[in-house]
């Protein structure tokens, strides 16, 4: 049963990413502040619940959430500061753009930069125990779906609807075969084999 709160603050957002272990396309961040009266039946960490499910609760937490805000780090700032700070940064720049601002921030995962004044507390697998930051990895993971079926219309022969971007074998199969393209992340290991390469 997910909480709807880890502080007593009235405005407490909850934040989350998606993408970060993906060969190609950005990283996106969600966070989202959500009402005292918030409820939903099926409303779970989102790697846990279908596609349908995630399309059918993105509209419903867009409409219920007091505020929410949804953030792209592209590949090639991933391949800049790496993907842990992407993910810090894609986090920050989605609670930037809340209003109102929260008073405390709850973050999946055990890593995060502070943000600006506002206390904050890291909660590993928090997208399975607080409403939340359920909520965000919702947003996260279907916005970021929905941008990588559209450059999947540039570079079919990647399948990215549906591996979206993931090191799935037939993706890895992709590269071997096309190369990669303008969207992969150039720093992570894209082909197994990379590591015998004489570079």
């Amino acid at each position: 049963m997910l909480q709807l709160k880890y502080s007593q603050h009235l405005l407490e957002t909850g934040t989350d990413e998606a993408g970060r272990g993906c060969l190609s396309g950005p990283v996106v961040a969600a966070a989202v502040i959500l009402p005292e009266n918030f409820k939903h039946d099926f409303l779970n960490d989102s790697k846990q619940l279908s596609e349908k499910k995630r399309e059918e609760l993105r509209p419903y937490i867009e409409k219920h959430a007091i505020s929410y805000a949804v953030a792209f780090v592209n590949h090639q700032e991933v391949d800049e500061i790496n993907v842990l700070q992407a993910s810090i940064t894609a986090m920050h720049r989605a609670i930037a753009q809340l209003s109102p601002q929260p008073e405390f921030i709850i973050v999946d995962g055990n890593k995060f930069n502070p943000y600006l004044e506002i206390p904050h507390e890291t909660i590993v697998k928090g997208d399975a125990k607080f409403m939340s930051i359920a909520a965000a990895s919702i947003l996260a993971k279907t916005y970021r779906d929905e941008y990588m079926a559209k450059i999947h219309q540039e570079y079919p022969q990647y399948n990215w609807q549906k591996n979206k971007g993931y090191p799935t074998k037939e993706h890895r199969e992709a590269i071997r075969e096309f190369g990669i393209t303008p969207f992969h992340r150039k720093t992570f290991k894209l082909l197994p084999e990379q590591l015998k390469l004489n570079l």
